[in-house]
């Protein structure tokens, strides 16, 4: 009985996180409530509060998700490769193919603005998204004698990533070449864009 309570309060919690990650990848965090959220996950509000306080608390708990599995994915890719221009190239070719197959948790992890006053849940979506976005400064640091050049081109890069994965998402309606030919086209200029000293290995 326990073990069947278990699993059925760990459903609901599942439930709540999924209607809630639809719902604030179509309407933004601040337009949806507690209430909502209950209402589409076919809960009660304090049954929804049993698992989570708030629901910024729901939020917080879907971006970090997002970032771990985006982690995750990103170091596979990293690991998948021992050249350097190629393991920034499959990084970079990860990364967007999880937003573009990811849309909702993409936005929720990228796009929501959280409140500024909860200090201690925005950490926690800070400290997920730095773990996510250190697997790309890691195959730049492999470059770079210089750590701060390093992050300054592993940042660069996930701008530009990150404006790519946006526009395809927030304007589809936009007349964009074809996909895979944009994106490729993306990947090259990343790749262009490291310093042929880098890549060399001098100093």
């Amino acid at each position: 009985m326990i073990n069947q309570d278990l699993r059925s309060r760990g459903s609901r919690r599942e439930q709540i996180l999924a209607c809630a990650l639809g719902l604030f990848a179509e309407h933004g965090l601040h337009n949806v409530s507690t209430r909502q959220i209950a209402q589409a996950a076919g809960v009660s509000q304090p049954s929804l509060y049993a698992h989570f306080p708030t629901r910024d608390a729901i939020a917080v708990e879907l971006c970090c998700r997002a970032f771990g599995s985006l982690q995750s994915q990103l170091a596979h890719a990293s690991q998948s490769e021992t050249d350097p221009l190629a393991r920034i190239r499959a990084i970079a070719r990860t990364y967007i193919d999880f937003g573009l197959r990811n849309e909702a948790a993409y936005r929720v992890a990228f796009m929501l603005d959280m409140p500024a006053e909860h200090v201690d849940e925005n950490h926690r979506v800070l400290a997920a998204g730095v773990a996510a976005f250190g697997v790309l400064q890691n195959a730049f640091d492999d470059l770079h004698a210089d750590a701060g050049q390093g992050q300054l081109d592993a940042q660069s890069a996930w701008a530009a990533m990150h404006g790519l994965v946006s526009l395809l998402l927030v304007r589809p309606q936009f007349p964009f070449a074809d996909r895979d030919l944009l994106i490729e086209t993306h990947l090259q200029r990343i790749g262009q864009a490291i310093p042929a000293l880098a890549l060399s290995g001098e100093t």
